[in-house]
């Protein structure tokens, strides 16, 4: 069965930078080859997803955070990451990872704060 943790959550002010990453563990074979994404759930809102990438490396962005994002994976670690830089207040969330669609169980998330 595959589970996923996120990690690197955290405080942050507006305009700073978190990386977090996620762990991908029970099946190398999925994680390679299928794509990969970062969801969040802001506070009073349905999960969104935020970030996908491709088995190939390709990315995808929903608009917010287009140019302040940035999505990348390790096939080696099978893990997934995402830069996030110029945070915002609306950043703020729980966020998660999972494959795209979404398949597996989710995992706990972690928390992002940001204050203005």
């Amino acid at each position: 069965q595959v589970q996923l943790v996120e990690s690197g959550g955290g405080l942050v002010q507006a305009g700073g930078s978190l990386r977090l990453s996620c762990a991908v563990s029970g099946s190398s074979f999925r994680f390679r080859f299928n794509s990969m994404g970062w969801y969040r759930r802001a506070p009073g809102k349905q999960r969104e997803l935020v970030a996908t990438i491709g088995y190939s490396g390709s990315t995808n962005y929903t608009d917010s955070v287009k140019g302040r994002f940035t999505i990348s994976r390790d096939n080696t670690k099978n893990t997934v990451y995402l830069q996030m830089n110029s945070l915002k207040s609306e950043d703020t969330g729980i966020y998660y990872c999972n494959f795209v669609p979404s398949f597996a169980s989710w995992g706990q998330g972690t928390q992002v704060a940001v204050s203005s």
